[in-house]
């Protein structure tokens, strides 16, 4: 199967750089800079538009180990206000990562363009409002939750199990009336892997392939970059940088990313190179 050259508003021929805009204050990496302020999200998101991003993440929840469960209620009051307010002044893509199904409802109601769920659609009725939508969605391999995903680790054959999962969802998605077009993957680094895991699957990133979707890739200042060099997340761009650009040259169609402008430029080196193989 081959993967479309297009979803929604994106032409996949060409890997696209997806700018990530937490709207939470206990982001790993940004958490506080952009909470409760939809007048700081909205310049950063312009930001990043500038810079060369195509697509915009927009998450208020965070989902770094460890992390807390948000409240619908604070979720919809961080979220839908900003996308609502890139949508009316920036001709970009949306997209919302979130799990629960009334925040990608409202979202989707004021613009959002793509749902980006680190539960690929498992809540009870989140397959529905994206069918109904007819939108695009990235649906992402987690083990376990936010709560315990890196804890007591283990697989038998890793590549496997995430490719066993995605492709189990999948199915329900199609069966569920998702459009085979509107689907793409994304294996989770960092969600449920040990360092070892996560350099495995970059390694071998270009199987994922063989499932035909699209693939996201969001390595951006991950812990198998800080933690194996010792340093803070914010530090991590140089090392980020060179995950996306990996990522891209084993055939990734987004990168989702901190550091737009940087990535940007990895990406024109890849296509340049791919354009003249």
């Amino acid at each position: 199967m081959k993967t479309q050259t297009s979803m929604g508003m994106l032409d996949l021929s060409y890997p696209h750089i997806m700018g990530i805009l937490n709207t939470t204050p206990d982001s790993f990496s940004d958490g506080g800079k952009y909470y409760c302020s939809t007048e700081k999200a909205l310049k950063h998101a312009e930001s990043m538009i500038r810079a060369g991003a195509s697509v915009i993440d927009v998450g208020g929840e965070s989902t770094r180990p460890g992390a807390v469960d948000v409240s619908l209620e604070e979720e919809l009051r961080r979220v839908v206000p900003v996308v609502k307010a890139i949508k009316e002044k920036y001709k970009v893509c949306v997209s919302v990562d979130t799990s629960k199904p009334e925040v990608m409802k409202q979202s989707i109601d004021v613009g959002a363009d793509l749902i980006n769920d680190v539960r690929a659609l498992q809540e009870p009725g989140a397959i529905d409002i994206v069918a109904e939508a007819n939108i695009p969605v990235c649906l992402m391999h987690m083990k376990g939750n936010p709560q315990n995903m890196q804890t007591n680790i283990s697989y038998n054959d890793i590549y496997d199990e995430v490719c066993a999962f995605l492709q189990q969802r999948i199915n329900i998605c199609l069966q569920k009336g998702i459009k085979q077009e509107n689907i793409m993957i994304d294996p989770g680094f960092g969600f449920g892997k040990t360092l070892e895991h996560n350099y495995h699957l970059l390694a071998n990133f270009e199987k994922f392939h063989e499932l035909g979707y699209p693939l996201l890739a969001g390595l951006s200042r991950k812990s198998m970059f800080y933690k194996y060099l010792n340093k803070l997340p914010e530090e991590c761009t140089i090392s980020s940088v060179v995950g996306a650009s990996v990522a891209m040259m084993k055939g990734a169609h987004i990168v989702r990313v901190h550091d737009v402008e940087q990535t940007v430029e990895a990406m024109k080196i890849v296509q340049m190179m791919k354009y003249n193989q």
